[in-house]
């Protein structure tokens, strides 16, 4: 086995083959100094594809990209492919530049695509923490969906950051379990919350009275949950079960309103599949029992989430229309989000006793961020609240049960139709609701709705 100092550097000519795919960990998790290493030898490498998750470091660039042929990139060109699940962040500008090839795919298929199936991975990178006094290495910021990968690639390369933190729960690995390693020393790339504005604030304040005392949460990424998750402060023995883990969550457990406690599966562990957060959040995650990783596999398993007590689903949308329908990819024609898990754990949590599944999201948004077209714009900007989609449905109506904007809430669960006009006309911003109530009228009469 090649073992090297970052500065030494590895040649991954010797490990991949043209037209490989190679797939590494997400967000915090990825491996930069090996993904550093693939940018900088990429036009020796005969073309490789790339799965890449939700970016947090700037590592892989438009002009690092070839021409798309196919599966991969050809060696003519020697650039890489990309694909990803997700158009977050840098991936979105990835995807407008046409260098980004998006999968929509439910989160939790992605273990089973990576790991054999119709996107096997020939190669994965992974970032490990330093050694045990056993020489076994944590995963550290995510086990998540690529490690299932791990079994079945045909080349494993580590990077093996002391800088990583020793995570519990998820899977360890040693020496004999990778082809070659590149040790480093350097800060994990964070991935930090941007502040709410009042209208997220105003959201998340009603997300909190959904919430039971003892209820175990799911959220998804981004400021609104995060803000959502701030707004529980003055519940008690919340617990956390969830794809990913941030620094509210932290906050959660630090502040003993998250204690697990009455969880009936990991009771008194809060998991996640990955860590998103700050330095502190890796600190306090280091060798904590209290915080666990697992693989996508079990994070998302709809056994596992059922039998949650009282599983509460809160996730974020671009837009919803008036039957319930989520868009949660496609902003303004850009593709700037996912259809991810959210599906899952709303199902999740409907088949949880006691569970509550959410959708939320203000009510506009401004006009550099609207969606892509039709839509009034008044005082209120953009309204997120619509007639009819502007993008992909990402959440089909029968699965989402309850929409919260800072105007008020729309328990769809059993509702006809009908019904759910009228309660979601009422939690539109007010500048938007004749407009949208006359649209509405001119559908049902064309007969462009069902």
């Amino acid at each position: 086995m090649v073992n090297v100092t970052e500065d030494a550097g590895l040649d991954l000519s010797r490990y991949l083959r043209p037209g490989d795919r190679v797939v590494w960990g997400q967000g915090c998790a990825e491996p930069q100094a090996l993904t550093e290493l693939l940018v900088r030898q990429r036009h020796r490498l005969g073309g490789i594809t790339c799965f890449v998750g939700l970016p947090a470091a700037d590592v892989i660039r438009p002009e690092h990209t070839g021409q798309r042929t196919g599966r991969h990139t050809g060696a003519d060109t020697g650039g890489l492919a990309l694909e990803s699940y997700c158009g977050t962040g840098g991936n979105a500008r990835l995807h407008e530049a046409g260098r980004l090839a998006i999968v929509p795919v439910h989160y939790g298929a992605l273990p089973g695509l990576l790991a054999g199936g119709q996107l096997a991975a020939d190669a994965v990178f992974v970032q490990v923490s330093a050694p045990d006094g056993a020489g076994r290495h944590s995963l550290g910021l995510a086990d998540d969906y690529f490690s299932a990968a791990l079994d079945t690639a045909r080349v494993v390369i580590a990077e093996v950051n002391d800088q990583v933190p020793f995570t519990l729960g998820a899977r360890t690995l040693s020496a004999a379990d990778w082809s070659a390693c590149v040790r480093s020393s350097r800060p994990p790339a964070e991935l930090p919350a941007a502040p709410p504005s009042a209208a997220v604030t105003a959201v998340a304040e009603r997300v909190a009275g959904l919430v039971q005392d003892g209820a175990t949460l799911q959220f998804g990424i981004g400021g609104l949950p995060e803000a959502c998750l701030d707004a529980l402060r003055g519940h008690r023995d919340l617990g956390i079960h969830s794809g990913l883990l941030n620094d509210a969550a932290m906050r959660l457990i630090e502040a003993g309103v998250a204690t697990g406690a009455r969880k009936t599966v990991d009771p008194g562990v809060a998991v996640g599949g990955f860590l998103g957060g700050s330095a502190a959040l890796f600190r306090f995650a280091d060798r904590n029992p209290a915080v666990q990783l697992r693989g996508t596999g079990y994070t998302h398993d709809p056994a596992i989430l059922a039998a949650q007590r009282q599983l509460t689903a809160i996730n974020a949308a671009l837009e919803v229309d008036l039957s319930g329908q989520v868009n949660a990819e496609v902003a303004r024609g850009r593709y700037v989000g996912s259809v991810g898990g959210a599906s899952e754990f709303l199902r999740g949590a409907a088949r949880s006793p006691g569970g509550v599944p959410i959708i939320a999201l203000p009510s506009t948004a401004g006009a550099a961020s609207g969606r892509a077209s039709g839509g009034a714009s008044g005082e209120g900007g953009v309204s997120r609240i619509v007639v009819r989609l502007s993008g992909p449905v990402s959440t089909p109506r029968s699965d989402v049960g309850v929409i919260v904007t800072e105007h008020g809430v729309a328990d769809l669960r059993g509702a006809p139709v009908t019904v759910r006009y009228e309660r979601m006309l009422a939690i539109a911003h007010p500048d938007h609701r004749a407009a949208l109530a006359a649209e509405l009228e001119e559908n049902l009469m064309n007969g462009a709705l069902a």
